[in-house]
C-alpha cells in the first residue's frame, strides 16, 4: 500500500506522471497520492507536488478537481512547510472558488482543504482575505453532511481571529439551526462553532 510506495521512493514518480498521463490514470494517481501524503509528505513536496496539485484544482474534470483537493490535505502533516507554500492568495482564491462548484465532492474537499489550511494564524488570515467566509456560510446548509461539516469546521477556524469572529457573530443563528442536524458530527461541530464564536476573553 501507501507505506510500500513511500518506502520505495516512488512518490516523486507519481507526482511527475500527473503532468503527462490521461485523465483516467491521473485519477488513480491522485487516489494513491492522497494515501501516501498522509504517511509522508516530504518527498512529494521536494518533487514539486503542490504547484502540480494546485494546477489540478482548476481541471475540467470534477473527479480530478476533487481528488487534487483531497491529495493536498495530506500535506498538513508538515504544517510549517505547508504554510510556506500555501501562503499565496492565489491558491486560497482557487479553493474559495471551488466552494461554489456544482459537484458535491469538490465542494466538500475544497472546504476540507481550507479547514486544514487555516490551522495556522497565517492560513486564517489568507483565507479571510480571500473572502472565504461568505461562500462557507452558504455551505453550512448544503444538502451534503460532509460539505456542512467541513464548512462549519472551516468557519470555526476563521472565528479564532478577531476579524473573523466579528463577522460570524452576526450568523450565530445559522449555526443554531444545525444543533439538531441529522448528522451527529455536524451537530457537534455546530455546537463547538457557537462556543468559539461567542467566546469572550
Amino acid at each position: 500500500g501507501a507505506f510500500d510506495i513511500v518506502g520505495n521512493g516512488l512518490v516523486s514518480s507519481l507526482v511527475l506522471k500527473l503532468k503527462t498521463e490521461v485523465d483516467e490514470i491521473q485519477e488513480l494517481i491522485l487516489d494513491t497520492l492522497a494515501g501516501c501524503l498522509c504517511v509522508e509528505a516530504f518527498e512529494a513536496l521536494a518533487s514539486g507536488a503542490v504547484p502540480i496539485l494546485k494546477e489540478k484544482l482548476t481541471h475540467q474534470s470534477e473527479a480530478i478537481r476533487s481528488k487534487a483537493a483531497r491529495s493536498l490535505l495530506g500535506i498538513r502533516i508538515i504544517l510549517w512547510h505547508f504554510m510556506s507554500l500555501w501562503k499565496g492568495r492565489t491558491l486560497f482564491g482557487v479553493l474559495v472558488s471551488l466552494l461554489e462548484d456544482s459537484d458535491v465532492e469538490v465542494r466538500a474537499d475544497a472546504a476540507g482543504a481550507l479547514m486544514f489550511a487555516t490551522i495556522t494564524t497565517q492560513g486564517k488570515y489568507a483565507a479571510f482575505n480571500a473572502d472565504a467566509i461568505t461562500p462557507l456560510l452558504k455551505l453550512v446548509s448544503d444538502e451534503s453532511s460532509k460539505v456542512r461539516l467541513n464548512a462549519i469546521k472551516s468557519l470555526t477556524m476563521l472565528s479564532e481571529t478577531p476579524e473573523g469572529r466579528k463577522v460570524l457573530l452576526d450568523h450565530v443563528d445559522l449555526f443554531r439551526e444545525h444543533l439538531n442536524d441529522p448528522s451527529e458530527a455536524v451537530s457537534r461541530a455546530a455546537k463547538i462553532a457557537i462556543k468559539v464564536i461567542e467566546w469572550k476573553p
